[in-house]
């Protein structure tokens, strides 16, 4: 069966491609190449393979360069759609930038405000205790003085009674002249003093009147201050805790932390009490312990935000180039996380600590090139990378603003820039969350 098909097939091959010769002649001898069927059907399919490869290869370079070109002219729309964002984030920037002076300014001039109104407040409650002690020794007095006339009114009744009893006595026994002289000259010292004392008592009442409409303007007055103090805490502390909120910072378990950071000798800040006579707080004393309260806590938000970052690692005109979240790799071209933020400078441009802490490391690591990592509060690490120089050690502390670093291109790197990341509990985070959440305050 296999000899008598392989016949046919062979036959049907002779018919398409049948057998020929090719001879080669030479001046001595002749010769020849036969070509079987098989041999001119396996030229024939190498030709055809060759062929369709060309065809295809040459579809394959003519789509790319198509799609390449296409490719570029997408690439150059998107620079442009790019650049033109970036420029509209450097104005944005700028102008939050100028708002966040301005809050400065405001929040300076809010704290002055306040240290001036606390120095006015404890002022005008030492003069209110001065007029309450001049008022009881007033008071005092005139109770004496009220006593003495009531007394001075009895004395009087009686010599006048005396008086009386003598005159009868004269006529009906004629008493000598020198008791009627005795008893003239003591009822005229007993009129003399009851005037004296009456008009002592006008005198007390007057100034009694006096003190108590002084008390009543300094009363009003306090109350004045009172509100512009109240009005000042809510406006100084409200950004503050807003702040905190947006980054996503627990306000109540921050300050409370800082609180217990900060107790020293004698404890938080204990509220003062004006009165030294066992007696129950005032109105005003109430409300003098609630706004010390406030500063007290004004101030643990101050402390907090100076250890959280709440700032820009730098300052110089520079260009944001990249920012938090997945993207497409400078040098793969593959979608990678991008951990932190990246501002593009001049080379050499200062790079500033955004919040208190203590530097862990100052030096070479791979991929970040020279890197500064600082180690704030309330578990929060930042990191500065592909710096040129550093000028830092480690645990040296530094505070926001101090210059740890200078830009440059250390590191896997395509360009001078800064690579900024914040980890809280050692989960990168967005850096442009805290840098946000303070431009209407700092």
């Amino acid at each position: 069966m296999r000899t008598r098909l392989g016949i046919r097939i062979h036959a049907l091959l002779e018919k398409q491609f049948p057998e020929r010769r090719v001879f080669l002649k030479s001046d001595t001898d002749t010769r020849f190449i036969r070509l079987r069927s098989e041999t001119q059907i396996a030229a024939v399919a190498g030709v055809a393979v060759m062929v369709v490869w060309t065809i295809v290869a040459t579809a394959i370079l003519l789509m790319d360069s198509i799609g390449s070109g296409n490719f570029r002219e997408q690439a150059r729309r998107d620079q442009a759609i790019y650049q033109e964002r970036l420029n509209l984030l450097s104005q944005e920037r700028d102008a939050r930038a100028e708002e966040a002076l301005a809050a400065q300014a405001r929040f300076n001039a809010a704290l002055a405000q306040i240290s001036a109104m606390q120095s006015e407040l404890l002022k005008s409650e030492n003069r209110r205790r001065e007029l309450e002690t001049g008022i009881e020794v007033i008071q005092k007095t005139l109770r004496e003085t009220m006593k003495q006339r009531e007394d001075a009114r009895a004395l009087l009744a009686k010599l006048e009674q005396d008086t009386g009893e003598d005159a009868a006595a004269k006529e009906s026994a004629a008493s000598t002249p020198v008791q009627l002289a005795f008893m003239s000259e003591a009822l005229l010292r007993t009129a003399e003093q009851r005037d004296a004392i009456k008009s002592d008592a006008r005198a007390a009442l007057d100034q009694r009147a006096e003190l108590e409409l002084e008390i009543q303007l300094m009363r009003e007055r306090n109350d004045q201050i009172f509100r512009q103090l109240e009005e000042a805490m809510a406006i100084s502390v409200e950004p503050l805790d807003k702040m905190f909120r947006q980054a996503g910072m627990p306000t109540d378990r921050i300050i409370e932390e800082v609180r217990r950071g900060y107790s020293g000798i004698g404890g938080p800040l204990t509220p003062i009490s004006f009165s030294t006579r066992g007696e129950e707080p005032t109105p005003d004393e109430i409300r003098a312990n609630k706004l010390l309260q406030q500063m007290d806590q004004l101030n643990l938000y101050r402390i907090a935000a100076e250890k959280a970052p709440f700032a820009s690692p730098v300052r110089a005109a520079v260009r944001y180039t990249s920012g938090f979240g997945y993207r497409r790799d400078p040098k793969t071209g593959g979608r990678r996380m991008h951990n932190g933020s990246d501002f593009a400078g001049a080379h050499g441009t200062d790079i500033f600590a955004t919040a208190d802490g203590v530097v862990t490391h100052a030096g070479w690591q791979s991929g970040f090139g020279r890197l500064v990592k600082i180690k704030h509060a309330f578990g929060i690490e930042t990191y500065y990378a592909h710096n040129t120089k550093i000028r830092v050690k480690v645990g040296q502390r530094v505070s926001r603003g101090d210059h740890i670093a200078d830009m440059g291109s250390t590191g896997r790197s395509t360009g001078t820039h800064l690579h900024y990341e914040v980890r809280v509990n050692g989960k990168p985070v967005n850096p442009m969350t805290y840098i946000k959440a303070a431009k209407n305050v700092f």
